[in-house]
């Protein structure tokens, strides 16, 4: 197996922290390469090229033939370093084994869409804000039952596993689409487990410093809503633009 060398192209976001996560708890060396999504740098041509769907995170890397690979969406990354480079199984299970299959069943909630609808919609949008608060709430209420009931300490088995990463960038930031943990005192536990590895704390921080503790203050929640509902009007205002110029 040829030796790693990943560059990984991220933001600060649930998604984007899936990876350094994943790539801190694997022992990977990668280099960061922060897109800039203020600037609209994820719709620049050179990002493209590696990913056309114009979203973080991405990683390029060589593969086993010498030559680049370039892989983004960030369940499809995940699965990528853990066939390739987790021959040990840290945080997976071997293919072929029950463990295996239950790491890629764990549902995760729609918190983006809620998050969006809550915070930055221009518009009043009451219907599709509660519809997809409510689903978050939902699939939290399944996955607390799942770690009560099972009394593991991750969600397959006592091994932290892709599955917790995936699902923690997202529920670590619960409040932001103004749901409590505390309502769910089983997934809180994990929660705060989770952030007591050290691969966690150290990769929620890239590219620069994780919003989890902003969401411990009603003062800096409000300024960093501020922030991304400008965020989303200056985008509307350059679409509209784009359009009428076409």
């Amino acid at each position: 197996m040829s030796d790693p060398n990943i560059t990984l192209y991220t933001g600060q976001s649930p998604n984007g922290v899936k990876i350094s996560i994943t790539l801190e708890e694997l022992g990977l060396p990668y280099t960061v390469r922060k897109v800039d999504m203020i600037a609209n740098e994820q719709k620049s041509a050179w990002f493209a090229e590696i990913n056309p769907n114009a979203r973080i995170p991405a990683i390029t890397d060589t593969f086993e033939d010498g030559k680049e690979i370039r892989v983004f969406e960030s369940g499809s990354i995940m699965q990528y370093l853990v066939s390739r480079y987790d021959k040990d199984s840290k945080i997976s299970y071997p293919v072929g084994t029950r463990a295996h299959v239950e790491v890629s069943r764990t549902p995760g909630p729609p918190q983006g869409q809620a998050n969006h609808f809550l915070r930055y919609a221009k518009d009043d949008h009451e219907y599709a804000a509660a519809r997809y608060q409510d689903e978050v709430k939902r699939l939290y209420g399944v996955l607390d039952k799942h770690l009560r009931d099972s009394g593991y300490d991750y969600l397959v088995s006592d091994k932290c596993t892709i599955a917790d990463i995936a699902h923690w960038g997202w529920i670590t930031l619960s409040r932001w689409a103004k749901v409590e943990l505390s309502d769910f005192p089983t997934l809180k536990i994990w929660e705060e487990r989770m952030l007591a590895r050290p691969a966690v704390e150290k990769g929620r921080h890239v590219p620069e410093k994780h919003h989890r503790e902003i969401l411990q203050d009603p003062n800096l929640m409000e300024e960093f809503e501020k922030r991304g509902k400008a965020f989303y009007r200056k985008k509307e205002k350059e679409a509209a633009e784009a359009e009428d110029e076409a």
